[in-house]
Order: C-alpha cells, then sequence, then structure tokens
C-alpha cells in the first residue's frame, strides 16, 4: 500500500507536469504569465451597474435542447455586458464522483462509467453544433477523456483519492458545459469568451468541505484574464477555482450558486439572476402547504434567518430531485449571499421554464408592493420545517450559576460531531435544552451521560432526558423585529390547532422564531401558522353528521358559497365526510358538495363513527378540524366531548348536549373554556336568531341577566298566530303539520320539550344550574292522546281537545289578550318555566306573524324597555344559515380576516 501511495504521488508530479499546457492547472497561475507589469494590460476591465451575472444551473442545461434555450435567454438580454456561470448538465457531477468512487474501490465499471458521460456530451454536441465548432468541442472532449482515464487508472491503482484530483475530476462538468454553451451562443451571432474560472477565482481550503474566496487575488487574476479577452458577454465555468498553490480546486458542493456570487461581487454588477426550475422562493414547502406563496422579494437577513429546507430546494434547482432531512444537508450556504451583501446586489431567482414569472428578489429591502406603489408587508416572510429531530434536556440545581456548564455540555456535543439545530435556556439556569438530528441523539447521550457521570451520581444533575419524534417550526421575517404580538399569534395559532410546543427559540435580532412539535403535527403545525398570518387561506376540514333535512339544506348551502368563500374570505371548507345513521361517504381531498347525494348513494359504504371521524380529521394537511352535528341524537351528542377533547372542534343545532345531565354539560363547558377549542351552538335555540351570541355578549360586557322570556318554537309560535277567530286548534295544527312546521309527530312539538331544552339551555348560559326536570312544562298533548299509537291516530283524536283550546282562547280575547306559549328563564328567583300565557294585543309577543320566534331580555341595563331578537325561528333554511354562520365563525377564530 505504501509503494502505491508513492507510485500515485510520483504520477501527481509527473500529470501535472505533463499537463500543464493543457490544462493550465499549474502554469495557468504563475506570476510570470499573471505578472503585473502592465505589458499585457490591453483593455481595463469596466466596473458596475453595466454588468448582469446569470447562473445556471443543472437542470437549465440538462439536454441540448434547454442548452439552446439557455443560449436564446443569453441572446435576448439586453443588458450592457453579461457574465453567465453555468453549471454542469443535470446528473454529470454525480456522474463524475462516481467514477471516483467506483476507481477508488477498483471497480472496474469505472471505464463504462465514463463512456457513459462521454456520450452524453458527445449527444449533445452533435444536437447543438456543426462544422468546426463540433469537431473542436469533439476534439478537445476525447482529450479530455483520455486523461481522465489516466487519472482515474491511477486512483484504480492506489485504491485511494486525493482531494485535489477528486476535486479536479469533478470539475470537468462545468468545462464541457460552459463550452457547449459558449459555442451555441456564438451560433446565435453573439460575440463571446468562454473563462475557465481557475485561471480566476482563487480560495482558501478552510475545512469542513468549505473555502473562502480571496478577493483580492481574484480580482487582480480576472482584471488580467479580462486584459486578454475583453467581450460583453462571457460563458464562465461555475463550481470550480484554483488555490494559492495553483492546484485546482471546487467551491464544495453545489457552489455554482457561490461562483455567481462572487463574480457578481468581482464586478460589483448589477444584478446575479439564479434560473432554476421553480417560480422563486415560497412561503413554505408546497409539499407541506399547497397554498405556499411565491415571495416577491426577500432581504439577505430574512434569507440567512431562514432555515434551510425553506430555502435549498428551490434556489438549486432541485426540489423535486432532493427529499431533504434536516437543514445541514444540500442547502444554500449563507456564503453564497455574502459576497453580494456588501455591495447590495440583489439576487434574484427566476425559472428557465416560466421566463415571464416575475420570481423573487433578494435584497437589501424587502416589500411588497401595493399596485398604488404603498408598500405591504407581511410580518413573517415564511415558515419552514425540519424533520427528524430530537431533543437534549440536561436539567439539574447544581447547573444554576456555576459558570462553565452550558460551554461542557456543547464541548461534548461537539466532540462527537454532532450538529446542534437549536439550543433553549430558560433565565434561571436550571435546564439547557437542544435539538439535534435523530439519528446522532444517541451519541449525543452517551457522550453527556459519560461526562457528567459524577455530577449525576452526585445530584448536582437530575437527569439528561431525550425526547424524540420532533420537528422544527421556523417562523422568519425581518418586520417581526420590535413588532408587538407577532409570538403570540403564531402561539395562539399553534394552540387553536392543539398543537403542543415542546421548546422555543428566539434570537434579539427577533427575525426568526423556532418552536419544537411533535413530528406528527408538523404539517398540520405548518399550515395552521401559515393560514394564521394570511400566507394562505384558512383550511377547515369538515364532517357533516346528519344529512337529513338541516344537514341537506346545509351542504347546499356550502356548495353555493365555496367559490365566494374562498376567493372573497380565503375560508376553504373541505367536507371530508358526510355520514347518516346507516350510510356515510368519505374523500381525501373533500367531496363535490355538487353531487353529494348521488355520490352518497352510489360510493357510499357502511357508517361507522369509529371510522368517519379519525378520517375527517386524519388530513395532516389540513391543520383544523369540525364535526357539524346536524342530527338531534343524544347518542351523538355523546360524542362531543372526546371530539373536544382531541382538538376537533364542534358546531351543532342540536340541544341534547346542553340540555342534558348538569354534570356532563359543565364537563363540557370546562374543557371547551381550557382548550382552543371551540364549541359552536348557536341554533340550539333560535335557529337563524342570534339569541346564545346576544346573551353572551350582554354578560361578557358586565349587564347583569334579570329575566328571559321567549316564544321559542316556530311550530308553536305559527300555531298560535293562526289560532285565531273560529278555527278549530286540531284544524291549525294539521295546517302546520301539512305545511311541514312540525316534527313527523306533532306530539314532539306540542308536548314543549324542545321549548324546555331552550329555557335550560338559556338557564344555563345565564349561570343557572338547572336540569332539564327542573322545569315545569304545560303540555299541549291531551293526558288520554299521549299513549297513541301512531301521529296519524293522534291527529283523528286532538278535534276532541278543540272545545277546551277555544274555551281559554275565548277568555282571552275577552280580555283583549292573545295566548302564546313562552318559555321563561327567571334569574333573579333561579327558576325556568314553559307554558301558555295570555298577553295583551299590545305586547311584542301579540305581534308576530308566521313561525317567528321572539325573546325578550330584561337586563338592568335594559330594565324599562327589554331587549327584543324577533325573526324566523323554525326552517330547515334558517336553522342551516345559523349552523353556518357558526362555521364562519369558527373560521374567523382559526385565522380568516374580519
Amino acid at each position: 500500500m505504501l509503494m502505491l501511495r508513492k507510485k500515485q504521488v510520483d504520477f501527481s508530479s509527473q500529470w501535472e507536469r505533463r499537463e500543464s499546457s493543457k490544462f493550465s492547472i499549474s502554469a495557468a497561475v504563475t506570476s510570470k504569465e499573471y505578472s503585473l507589469d502592465g505589458a499585457l494590460e490591453n483593455t481595463q476591465l469596466p466596473k458596475g451597474d453595466c454588468w448582469s451575472v446569470h447562473k445556471f444551473g443543472g437542470t437549465c442545461v440538462g439536454t441540448s435542447e434547454r442548452i439552446g434555450n439557455v443560449a436564446e435567454i443569453i441572446t435576448a438580454d439586453q443588458s450592457e455586458r453579461k457574465l453567465v456561470v453555468v453549471s454542469a448538465m443535470s446528473k454529470v457531477t454525480d456522474m463524475m464522483y462516481d467514477l471516483i468512487y467506483k476507481a477508488q474501490s477498483r471497480d472496474d465499471s469505472y471505464l463504462t462509467a465514463l463512456d457513459a458521460v462521454r456520450e452524453k456530451h458527445k449527444l449533445a454536441a452533435v444536437d447543438l453544433l456543426d462544422g468546426e465548432d463540433l469537431a473542436s468541442f469533439l476534439s478537445k472532449l476525447q482529450d479530455d477523456i483520455s486523461n481522465l482515464k489516466a487519472m482515474l487508472r491511477a486512483i484504480y491503482i492506489a485504491g485511494h483519492a486525493t482531494e485535489s484530483f477528486s476535486d479536479f475530476v469533478a470539475g470537468h462538468g462545468e468545462l464541457w458545459s460552459a463550452q457547449l454553451l459558449w459555442s451555441a451562443v456564438r451560433k446565435n451571432g453573439v460575440e463571446c469568451k468562454w473563462m475557465d474560472t481557475r485561471e480566476v477565482l482563487v480560495v482558501n481550503p478552510t475545512g469542513s468541505n468549505q473555502v473562502d474566496p480571496d478577493y483580492l487575488k481574484s480580482e487582480e487574476r480576472l482584471e488580467k484574464w479580462y486584459s486578454n479577452n475583453p467581450s460583453k458577454t462571457i460563458i464562465a465555468t461555475g463550481f470550480i477555482a484554483t488555490t494559492l498553490q495553483n492546484i485546482p480546486t471546487t467551491l464544495k458542493r453545489d457552489g455554482s450558486d457561490f461562483s455567481a456570487a462572487i463574480m457578481g461581487a468581482l464586478l460589483k454588477a448589477r444584478q446575479v439572476t439564479i434560473w432554476t426550475d421553480v417560480d422563486g422562493v415560497y412561503s413554505a414547502d408546497p409539499r407541506k402547504v399547497s397554498e405556499a406563496v411565491i415571495l416577491k422579494t426577500l432581504s439577505y437577513q430574512e434569507l440567512l434567518n431562514l432555515v434551510w429546507p425553506l430555502i435549498w430546494p428551490f434556489l438549486t434547482a432541485k426540489f423535486l430531485i432532493y427529499v431533504l432531512s434536516y437543514f445541514g444537508a444540500n442547502v444554500l450556504h449563507p456564503r453564497t449571499i455574502v459576497p453580494v451583501m456588501q455591495y447590495g446586489i440583489p439576487i434574484v431567482i427566476k425559472n428557465i421554464f416560466n421566463i415571464s414569472a416575475p420570481g423573487t428578489m433578494i435584497c437589501r429591502s424587502s416589500g411588497n408592493e401595493h399596485e398604488d406603489g404603498q408598500k405591504l408587508e407581511s410580518l413573517v416572510k415564511g415558515f419552514a420545517t425540519i424533520d427528524n429531530v430530537a431533543l437534549v434536556n440536561v436539567e439539574g440545581t447544581g447547573m444554576a450559576g456555576v459558570p462553565g456548564t452550558a460551554s461542557a455540555i456543547f464541548s461534548a456535543v461537539k466532540d462527537v460531531g454532532a450538529n446542534v439545530v437549536m439550543i433553549s435556556q430558560a433565565s434561571s439556569e436550571h435546564s439547557v435544552c437542544f435539538a439535534v438530528p435523530e439519528k446522532e441523539v444517541k451519541a449525543v447521550a452517551d457522550v453527556l451521560e459519560s461526562r457528567f457521570s459524577q455530577a449525576l451520581s452526585a445530584g448536582r444533575l437530575s437527569q439528561i432526558a431525550i425526547i424524540l419524534n420532533c420537528s422544527i417550526l421556523a417562523a422568519v421575517g425581518q418586520r417581526m423585529a420590535s413588532t408587538p404580538g407577532v409570538s403570540a399569534t403564531l402561539f395562539t395559532a399553534l394552540a387553536k390547532a392543539n398543537i403542543n410546543i415542546r421548546a422555543i427559540a428566539q434570537g434579539c435580532t427577533e427575525h426568526n422564531i423556532t418552536v419544537v412539535v411533535k413530528r406528527e403535527d408538523c404539517v398540520r403545525a405548518l399550515r395552521a401558522v401559515h393560514s394564521k398570518f394570511y400566507l394562505s387561506r384558512t383550511i377547515i376540514a369538515v364532517g357533516i353528521v346528519g344529512p337529513g333535512l338541516i344537514g341537506g339544506t346545509l351542504l347546499d348551502q356550502l356548495k353555493d358559497q365555496t367559490v365566494v368563500l374562498k376567493e372573497k374570505f380565503n375560508i376553504d371548507l373541505r367536507v371530508m365526510g358526510i355520514t347518516g345513521s346507516r350510510t356515510m361517504l368519505l374523500s381525501e381531498s373533500g367531496i363535490d358538495l355538487s353531487r353529494w347525494r348521488e355520490l352518497l348513494s352510489l360510493k357510499g359504504e357502511m357508517a361507522d363513527m369509529n371510522k368517519f371521524v379519525p378520517h375527517v380529521r386524519g388530513n395532516h394537511f389540513i391543520p383544523n378540524t369540525v364535526m357539524v352535528d346536524c342530527t338531534a341524537d343524544s347518542d351523538i351528542a355523546s360524542y362531543y366531548y372526546g371530539w373536544l377533547h382531541r382538538g376537533i372542534h364542534v358546531v351543532t343545532p342540536n340541544k341534547k348536549a346542553n340540555s342534558g345531565p348538569l354534570d356532563q354539560y359543565l364537563k363540557l363547558r370546562a374543557l371547551q373554556r381550557q382548550s382552543y377549542t371551540h364549541y359552536f351552538y348557536e341554533a340550539t335555540v333560535g335557529a337563524g336568531l342570534p339569541i346564545i351570541s346576544t346573551l353572551r355578549g350582554l354578560l361578557e360586557t358586565g349587564d347583569k341577566i334579570l329575566r328571559i322570556e321567549g316564544i321559542f318554537s316556530g311550530t308553536l309560535s305559527y300555531i298560535f298566530n293562526n289560532f285565531t277567530g273560529s278555527r278549530a286548534f286540531s284544524q291549525v295544527v294539521e295546517e302546520a303539520k301539512e305545511a311541514g312546521y312540525t316534527e313527523p309527530d306533532p306530539r314532539d312539538d306540542l308536548s314543549g320539550t324542545d321549548v324546555a331544552r331552550k329555557v335550560i339551555i338559556l338557564a344555563r348560559e345565564s349561570g343557572l344550574k338547572l336540569e332539564l326536570s327542573d322545569i315545569p312544562v304545560q303540555s299541549l298533548v291531551p293526558e288520554p292522546f299521549r299513549a297513541s299509537a301512531s301521529p296519524e291516530e293522534f291527529m283523528q283524536q286532538l278535534p276532541q281537545f278543540d272545545q277546551e283550546m277555544a274555551t281559554q282562547r275565548q277568555v282571552a280575547e275577552d280580555a283583549g289578550e292573545v295566548l302564546r306559549y313562552v318559555g321563561v328563564v327567571d334569574i333573579v328567583n333561579g327558576k325556568g318555566t314553559v307554558e301558555l300565557q295570555r298577553y295583551s294585543k299590545e305586547h311584542p309577543f301579540a305581534q308576530l306573524s308566521g313561525s317567528d320566534n321572539i325573546i325578550a331580555f330584561t337586563t338592568e341595563r335594559y330594565a324599562k324597555q327589554p331587549l327584543i331578537v324577533r325573526g324566523p325561528g323554525a326552517g330547515a333554511e334558517v336553522t342551516a344559515g345559523g349552523v353556518f354562520c357558526d362555521i364562519l365563525r369558527l373560521a374567523s377564530y382559526l385565522g380568516a380576516p374580519s
């Protein structure tokens, strides 16, 4: 092995001497050729706004057709002077590194792989070029391949490749792509020169797979290069450079962006344009947030503060290729921004496949413009997530006030080569919490337990805790700094999506707020905060329980308003499931509400609430879920507590939960108040009338409720509004039944139970702790008829009750009064009643028509003249409308603009 390595060194020395005339590896940067005596300074290099720099990534030049398209873009560019930086053709750099790997692994297939590299470029050249240009390129390509074959043979024999050899081999892709593009541009009639940037860019290796540019040396060499090659259009290689010792090197993996930034700084260019395959930098990963928007502008600071998975996929044109595991891999390194920041040179991200798209500009200031020219900026510019991280929490009373503890912790972490993603420490110094990639956490835990074993034994440290399955969410924006409420808005959005925060970090610049959440909550968390800051629609997954009269009407209303809600109010309600008592319909993306009845019939499956609820909530791309119970079923109401406990919001006109057993009601409301999960039930009392919200408004503003009295039943309102003159009571009830105002069995309305439930709901809302059994109810169903076998039999027997009712009506009329069936909540005396009462014809209750409801609130503020709410209180349209209003109220609470 020692003999082989010596042969490799000797070969390197001989090879460099032999190839210096061809590749300028050492001679290209000798002091003799680039002496500063002025003899070669034929043309002075102009600098400044006359130059624009373009960088085309591997995807942009991946085929001969795309190289031709790039040539057209360069030809069409009206800039006075332009320098174009080119990456290797798509996949070529990977192919070159694979050659090295195969050679040093003594895998003979490196020869076949090298032939594939040659063939790829040969075919591109044949498509693009002709005549002398084609012959010249193919000749040069063959020479390069021959030299690479010799180089790889030496690596094969030695079983090892030095870094300089690897860099030299890997950099050939850029040489070939730049020459192809140079020839294609000249073929379009544009005079231009091509630059091997190893003759210009000088860098100093710094370890950790990074290099630092030597700007002074690079500027000197650029000026000398230009004096010998003056041109208004220059095609330059990306990625490759040379060291001060004249050894070829690279700007390391994906360094072409860095090349463009360095060249932009050396030329003090007007702009650096990075051409890629997406329209710009997104506000969030569009794989996770489909409504992510292209950011028109981004400041340098915002870019540097954004965690790298957000930036890298879009700036490197590899979003569709790479699925990044954490922000330490495949990133647009901050070094790319540093060269241009000094001179305030903007970087513009453009899509080569959508040239008309404006792209994203990264510059000193970041502001979006209104059409009238006024700036409008989002406080938060973007969000990013980092998956597969683990939290390490080092805790103990012995840490407080002890200098060097944090240093010792992170020194130990450094010793095992782990990457600390985030750090959080409370002012008490009682604990230090930090995040590391999950694959590195075992090594971190082992070294900490070993290093601090004595402190753990002595009790100075109480624990070194590891929390797995975490993700990091970061919010970034320059205008977050010194703007009150940003953190509160962020945390509220997470809380309302039922997301628990495990750790928090915020720098003093206030450009970045970072939180750690459970991995399973990561996407929902991202969507929740993205929506909250108005970067996307407020999306709610909706489950409809009970597609009967009210539920079906609600679905039709949702269908009619879907487009308007999205376009005008930024609300996206997606019905993910519909279930009745027998059949349910589920959808992964949202049910087509124009066909829901048909789909339920054709594609419905057996109803199963244990499957229905997880499905509706299970789409992690939708942060919020609401169950809308449109039944009158007490069994469905029994699910509410579990739904709310799991972070599922509830909207319902079903009165059974709020009028059921008091202990269950109190438990339900306590859960609601303790969480950010919402429970809306406006339609339980007045259908579409604002009864609950009016009562809450009075209470919340400090008013004291004395009495609530009202006609709460639309059915009984209709009956007694029309029970006049000589009309029989049974005749009016029959008319109401035929008109659809009553339940299928009119006894359900005439019994007064429905009114009693509304009374108990209002009583409990007012603070009274009453059971439904505490409310005396005057039933209008005669005792002998309550056991009738069927609704039809009851209606046949009801005329026997007509005379009794006619007598009560006549007594009232003789006194100048009318009969009204009312519910009363007497807060002063702590009771409620439901009964048939008489009111003067001047009373508001006597002025009703049709099926209107009317409710009077007597309070300390409204003592002399009660506050009255009046309107339709029955019917599917108004009840569904009331439920719809509650859903929209929920959307507002969850972040929709008001």
